[in-house]
């Protein structure tokens, strides 16, 4: 045993003294599963306790490694007695803990550190709020009952938390990590927290992955999940998660996936039973959410409002029981699927802008106009604009002439009554300018009906020592095209005549003039 060691440290606690030294795993377990199950009842000895105390003083200050050795605290299926108090403190060893359980909370606020793993441990709470470390943070598949606090925290390689399970704070929040940093990726696949995972102002610089995760709200809390104003370098992912991915990964740290499944195995989707909240958020690559649950109380919603990302995906399997927000979003790439948004109107798209639309499944322009008209109480044309500029970059000239419109005819039924007349006139008569046949086929009717008329009424001559050449059919259409002469002009039209002669005119005017305002628009919109 080396010089130095305490003398009222117990045996166990010795031992731990030597491997520290050595940088040597000190692993207690006793071969039986259920018996070192850090979860399980069973109950740890004397044997397998070590004081919190005894921690502390060997990583702030232990003794120094062995010759030819690097000092480490590597600890297996130890009971940690006490509370580990390591506040302000600088920690300059390797620590990794597997398999531990500890009686109180774990305090490292304030401190430094290079990598510090706890994997697969029960630990009351974790109080490090402002620690920094130089590697990573990693508690995959530990087991926090009242949850993680890492407000203002430095990670300078990766946070881990896959497979954890987390209870929330007397605040009713299992992760508070408000300005929270990592260098590189944040990884939480099949995280399950009771309580709101809060990352509002976090800066990450790789990915930011959800992936099957399970977040609940708890009462006096509605946010499962608060990532306002967050920025990610890479991509968000909440998503679903391959089961078969999982089953067979042999990560020593609980982190990534094992065998790829095959297509169309089994996946566990990404679950939020409260208010999904990502205002403001930068998103460098994409924002992921597919094959996700939203469960929605009444008045929660999905605040993706403002958010700016090249490309969104929203493919969800169900509908959202609860609202959607994309106001004042900007976007590259939209890519959906018409099942994916919440029925009724529980959709704003103020402000709502994208490039290119990328359907995941067939979106046909009758969709995208009843996905419009539902987004919101209020007549919102630049919704329009939107939608039928980006089909128009997609060469869809078709649907986009469809899509303005459905928008004049939304537009109709916000104007006062004479204005509706008026606009429901250009509908019938040339579909607002966008059914330009119409005009044609109104003209040939009243064509027909004035040549038939005026065939079975001749008219008198204007001048009765002038006796100019009768036409019915030319005469009708002189009075259609009031501008044109055919030669029917030295008819004098009286009695019922002389109305349906005025009524051709008016017919030829509104016409020609619904017509000319369709052609304007589509010139404006060249």
């Amino acid at each position: 045993m080396a010089e130095g060691v305490p003398q009222d440290w117990s045996r166990t606690e010795q031992g731990l003294w030597e491997a520290f030294r050595l940088g040597d795993v000190y692993d207690l377990r006793s071969g039986d599963a259920e018996q070192d199950d850090p979860f399980g009842g069973a109950v740890w000895g004397p044997e397998r306790a070590v004081r919190a105390d005894v921690l502390a003083h060997l990583l702030l200050a232990g003794p120094a490694a062995a010759p030819g050795r690097v000092a480490s605290l590597r600890l297996t299926g130890v009971l940690v007695t006490g509370s580990l108090n390591l506040a302000g403190g600088t920690i300059g060893q390797y620590v990794e803990l597997h398999d531990c359980r500890f009686e109180h909370k774990v305090l490292i606020s304030e401190a430094e550190a290079g990598t510090l793993r706890f994997v697969t441990c029960l630990i009351p709470r974790i109080e490090a709020s402002r620690l920094a470390t130089s590697g990573d943070l990693h508690l995959a598949r530990c087991r926090i009952p009242q949850g993680i606090r890492l407000t203002d925290a430095r990670i300078g390689t990766d946070l881990l938390l896959n497979q954890a399970v987390l209870g929330g704070d007397r605040f009713g929040r299992a992760l508070s990590a408000d300005g929270m940093a990592i260098h590189q990726d944040f990884e939480a696949d099949r995280l399950e927290s009771h309580g709101e995972v809060s990352l509002r102002t976090a800066r990450i610089g790789g990915r930011l992955s959800l992936r099957g995760a399970q977040l609940r709200a708890v009462p006096g809390n509605r946010n499962a999940l608060n990532a306002v104003r967050i920025t990610v370098g890479h991509t968000l992912y909440l998503s679903g998660s391959a089961d078969g991915g999982w089953y067979g990964s042999q990560t020593y740290y609980g982190s990534g996936y094992g065998e790829i499944p095959p297509p169309g195995s089994p996946s566990t989707p990404f679950r939020a039973h409260g208010q999904v909240r990502l205002s403001d958020g930068r998103f460098e690559n994409a924002c992921l959410l597919s094959d996700a649950e939203f469960h929605l109380g009444p008045g929660d919603e999905v605040t993706l409002r403002r958010i700016q990302t090249p490309e969104l995906r929203f493919t969800c399997r169900f509908p959202n029981d609860g609202a959607v927000s994309l106001s004042r979003a900007r976007i590259g790439n939209l890519v959906d699927a018409p099942g994916a948004w919440p029925s009724g109107r529980q959709l704003s798209l103020t402000g709502f802008t994208y490039e290119c639309l990328r359907p995941a499944a067939p979106f046909t322009v009758r969709q995208r106009i009843d996905w419009l008209e539902r987004s919101s109480v209020e007549f919102q044309p630049e919704s329009y604009e939107q939608l039928a500029a980006a089909l128009r970059r997609d060469g869809a000239d078709d649907d986009a002439r469809e899509v303005l419109y459905a928008k004049q005819r939304r537009r109709r039924r916000t104007l006062p009554l004479p204005a509706r007349i008026w606009g429901l006139v250009q509908d019938v008569t040339v579909g607002y300018g966008f059914r330009p046949g119409r005009a044609a086929l109104w003209l040939l009717l009243a064509w027909a009906l004035g040549g038939s008329y005026f065939a079975a009424h001749p008219l008198e001559p204007l001048k009765a020592d002038e006796q100019p050449h009768w036409d019915p059919v030319l005469y009708a259409l002189g009075q259609l095209l009031p501008l044109v002469d055919l030669g029917q002009q030295g008819w004098n039209p009286g009695g019922f005549s002389r109305w349906v002669s005025a009524g051709l005119v008016i017919v030829g005017w509104v016409l020609a003039t619904t017509v000319a305002a369709g052609a304007t628009r589509t010139l404006q919109r060249g």
